[in-house]
């Protein structure tokens, strides 16, 4: 057994897991945050990413001992004082998801792609860095609007604050 420590949606906490435990099975079963999901187990669908330090990554390609010390975010530390994250909003607004299966990985995806890329963002780039999340029902237009819309909002919101 092993002991991980991390920081997860800004609280500390701290679990015992098998050494061999995926990071996506130690946030769902010992955290109880049940918002990052199982898909594939492969690192191919995307339905478990997460950010770690900052980044998005896939918590069923990482040890929860690979993550000792790291500061994870999951969809459920995205929404701030009961409001919404914007990109969540316009997943909402824009009907960006249909079984919601594949939403918590995308959305995860697309706050990292936004940081990353700022306002420089169109289609074809949200394309191409969404491919790594694959959503089964096909639901890739309405997606791809969120994100963009999201993106232009987040960045009129930064460019007014300058």
């Amino acid at each position: 057994m092993a002991t991980v420590k991390l920081t997860v949606n800004g609280r500390s906490v701290v679990g015992e897991c098998d050494e061999r435990t995926l990071l996506v099975h130690f946030i769902r079963e010992k955290l109880n945050l049940t918002g990052t999901h199982v898909g594939c187990d492969t690192g191919q669908c995307g339905a478990c990413v997460v950010h770690m330090d900052g980044g998005s990554v896939k918590s069923c390609t990482l040890l929860a001992v690979q993550a000792q010390g790291a500061e994870i975010t999951t969809i459920e530390g995205l929404a701030k004082n009961g409001e919404l994250h914007p990109v969540q909003a316009a997943f909402k607004e824009c009907h960006g998801l249909q079984c919601g299966f594949c939403t918590p990985g995308m959305v995860m995806t697309a706050v990292d792609m936004i940081a990353r890329h700022g306002g420089d963002l169109d289609e074809h780039a949200v394309r191409r860095e969404l491919e790594g999340n694959i959503c089964r029902c096909t639901g890739y237009h309405n997606i791809v609007r969120a994100v963009l819309s999201a993106n232009a909002a987040m960045h009129s919101v930064r460019e007014a604050a300058e």
